[in-house]
């Protein structure tokens, strides 16, 4: 059995790391780098650095704070935003990223899951999936969770899998920063109806929440933001709490 993963995510807007509640009310957290350096000493599994608003205003990801934080850093470390092209893939591989985050250019342009898992091999390519409930549906949004499509999620997930993505990041955007747990429900239908790992995203509040959804969703990793950086939990501490309670992670 694979060692679940601990996941700090880095929300970055303008080279600085923020947070808010539910995409909006964003609040800074910090330098990008600085923030990866202490998460990779806290013993971090992997990173995710998502540029969130290079979709909404049109521009690529910052290869260069990408390079940056890759030299800081000896961990599996994922890059997301503003990423459209095979051509976008590739400089940012070569700038450090070990993995690529696609969210809003996949909803447009679905062959560009199995075109860059042809190139660079599906472990370099994670299906970005955000989430939120309407109308009694789960609903796919994208551009940074701002514009709703008419995707309906459980379907989504299961086929970024046959396009060939090697990993799926889902956020639920209704339990997004509440720290009221992750969306365990949801997580273990997506689980238990595709063949790659699942990331839960958006929820954790407290210890229990991260052993909640490994235990009861069967997850691969959990990812979090705001509980890491405003140094609500310490991630050895966290993993030490897992270890405890029969979850297999690298300590």
């Amino acid at each position: 059995m694979l060692a679940k993963r601990i996941i700090p995510c880095l929300d970055v807007k303008d080279g600085r790391v923020v947070k808010g509640t539910n995409f909006v009310n964003l609040q800074d957290a910090g330098g990008a780098v600085e923030l990866a350096y202490r998460y990779y000493k806290e013993g971090a599994d992997e990173l995710v650095f998502l540029d969130i608003t290079a979709t909404e205003e049109k521009r690529k990801t910052l290869v260069e704070l990408v390079r940056e934080v890759g030299k800081a850093i000896r961990i599996p470390f994922t890059v997301g935003g503003g990423i459209s092209a095979i051509a976008d893939i590739e400089a940012l591989l070569k700038a450090g990223a070990d993995k690529v985050s696609l969210n809003s250019s996949i909803v447009k342009n679905p062959r560009l899951i199995s075109e860059a898992s042809k190139q660079f091999g599906s472990q370099a390519v994670v299906a970005a999936v955000d989430v939120k409930t309407v109308n009694g549906q789960k609903k796919i949004f994208v551009k940074g969770g701002k514009e709703e499509t008419e995707l309906e999620g459980f379907e989504w997930c299961k086929r970024v899998c046959e396009l060939g993505a090697g990993e799926i990041l889902l956020t639920s955007m209704d339990h997004d920063v509440t720290r009221n747990g992750y969306d365990v429900k949801f997580l273990k239908q997506v689980v238990d109806a595709v063949s790659i790992p699942v990331i839960a995203s958006g929820g954790a509040g407290k210890v229990e929440d991260f052993l909640e959804a490994f235990e009861k969703a069967e997850v691969d990793a959990c990812l979090a933001a705001g509980l890491f950086h405003f140094n609500i939990l310490n991630i050895g501490d966290l993993k030490k709490y897992l270890k405890e309670n029969n979850v297999r992670v690298r300590l």
